[in-house]
């Protein structure tokens, strides 16, 4: 079994690039900036007795995202069977001051990669399934990170939020296209690990606010990527791991006055 994980050198993604190697991966660990952090997952990926590899790509440039999953399969010796959409671009922009270099940004990472690594997955040389009596051929399964945000929707981060709200729409007409050969769902991570530009005060008060009162741990995102790679009868499904944020109602507008 061989995997290909974006932006598995730090944070999620690496927790999920070693998940994968635990549960008998192969592993092809890309990164676009962070070669030491990319190395260290791999190092860690080998001290499990897996096979490691580590790939540079940017993924805002089209020939270098069509070119990372052939990459990652002629290193790992064979097709790869699960591939991670985990590398994203999360920056603030709102309606108003949205620019077009922030549009660009966001849906190229969010969406385009995506989408251009699902195409590079379906494309590749299958060995030919077994006799008239076996079941249909599921080769491969894909796994788009989403956010909770696209089931509760708010106007911050726009770019991003449109990105992935459209990534959503893939994760379901992917399952549908590619159907039986390769099962494509999503994750959607609420407040799991503090982000660079917040505080952790911000990050605690956001973790408290969520309907279990604390948040997702990465742990929680494992577990569900790991049940996603092992269901074979789920296709075009989001698990939204937030603590219950995508649910929460308790907007000024729900209360009753004392």
């Amino acid at each position: 079994m061989r995997a290909l994980v974006t932006g598995a050198g730090k944070r999620l993604g690496r927790a999920m690039a070693l998940a994968l190697a635990e549960d008998g991966y192969d592993v092809a660990v890309h990164y676009a900036h962070s070669q030491d952090a990319a190395t260290d997952t791999a190092r860690l990926i080998t001290a499990m007795g897996r096979q490691a590899v580590v790939l540079q790509a940017d993924l805002l440039q089209d020939t270098q995202t069509s070119a990372l999953l052939p990459r990652a399969a002629q290193a790992l010796g064979g097709a790869i069977t699960c591939l991670v959409n985990n590398a994203s671009i999360f920056e603030p922009d709102e309606l108003a001051t949205a620019s077009r270099d922030s549009w660009d940004r966001h849906m190229q990472s969010n969406l385009r990669a995506p989408f251009l690594l699902l195409q590079a997955l379906a494309g590749q040389d299958w060995p030919q399934p077994g006799g008239e009596d076996s079941d249909p051929p599921c080769r491969a399964v894909a796994i788009n990170m989403i956010d909770q945000r696209v089931r509760k929707l708010t106007p911050q981060f726009m770019s991003y939020t449109l990105a992935k709200s459209a990534l959503w729409t893939l994760t379901q007409t992917a399952a549908q296209a590619l159907a039986p050969q390769i099962r494509v769902n999503a994750i959607g991570p609420g407040p799991t690990l503090q982000g660079p530009r917040q505080s952790a005060q911000d990050f605690a008060s956001q973790r408290a606010a969520t309907l279990l009162q604390g948040g997702a741990e990465v742990q929680d995102i494992t577990s569900a990527l790991r049940y996603l790679v092992s269901a074979p009868s789920v296709t075009g499904q989001l698990i939204c791991v937030d603590g219950g944020q995508h649910l929460c109602w308790q907007t000024p507008d729900t209360q009753t006055p004392e």
